[in-house]
């Protein structure tokens, strides 16, 4: 099969706060049509200070309300393998954000199992693998995400596929674990590439002067492996939504003005 993805654009805010707000508008936008048509929307979440501040302003949003939640499916494309309460799960930011507002089926809301929940992270991995194969898309057994949002790590990280680590590279399983992850904790389970890359629209929320490497990297085509942020391509639209401090070594020609 021949891979072909949308050109990566850049789309620059002033700051976090304005950033937030103009993601969530485009997010309940895309939401709101793709509902409209009485189609299922597969929503894939991140965690990072960022991702919880998008789903924080959607959730002030006055169209929050106007969309029937119940065609909306959410997941998210890695977890830390902690206790459900924990704060640092992604999940519960995302409840706690945004989630717990709205009138979303709990069917709907796809979390990776948590410590406690599940024996181990491989445990973890292989329960969400299963989740994900019942609303296979057309590239393998997971839904087409109609919008996939990644965070980048000062260290060009995307999920939990972290720089020269053998689960960037992996192409033969839809969820991996995580163990010894460079970041803590050490225990996580993460979408593969091909998953993320089956999503219609990949959208990198970026923020601060610390991303402006790894997304000067990113665009500048570096290799997947050691920038695993290049290698997030998203079928449709692949859009790095970013702030000044973030924007500092994209090149001018990729600054998308009108998107």
């Amino acid at each position: 099969m021949v891979e072909a993805w949308a050109e990566k654009r850049v789309v620059i805010s002033p700051d976090p706060s304005t950033l937030a707000d103009s993601v969530a508008a485009r997010f309940l936008s895309r939401v709101a049509k793709r509902t409209g048509e009485g189609k299922l929307a597969h929503i894939s979440l991140t965690g990072g200070s960022m991702g919880a501040a998008v789903l924080e302003a959607a959730a002030r949003h006055p169209r929050i309300d106007r969309i029937d939640w119940s065609f909306v499916h959410f997941w998210w494309s890695d977890e830390r393998f902690l206790p459900a309460a924990d704060e640092e799960r992604n999940e519960k930011q995302a409840r706690t954000a945004l989630l717990d507002a709205i009138d979303v089926p709990t069917a709907n809301i796809h979390a990776i199992a948590a410590d406690g929940q599940s024996a181990d992270a491989d445990s973890a991995a292989s329960e969400y693998a299963a989740e994900l194969a019942r609303y296979p898309g057309p590239d393998g057994p997971w839904p087409a995400f109609d919008v996939c949002f990644l965070g980048v790590g000062p260290d060009a990280h995307i999920a939990s596929l972290f720089p020269d680590r053998p689960e960037i590279q992996i192409k033969d399983r839809s969820v991996v674990p995580v163990h010894d992850s460079p970041k803590p904790p050490a225990e996580r389970v993460t979408m593969t590439r091909p998953v993320i890359n089956g999503s219609k629209r990949v959208w990198m929320v970026v923020s601060g002067a610390d991303k402006a490497s790894a997304l000067g990297l990113a665009l500048a085509g570096a290799s997947y492996a050691s920038v695993p942020a290049a290698g997030a391509k998203g079928r449709k639209r692949t859009i790095f939504f970013v702030d000044e401090a973030a924007a500092s070594q994209v090149p001018p020609e990729l600054i998308d003005r009108e998107y």
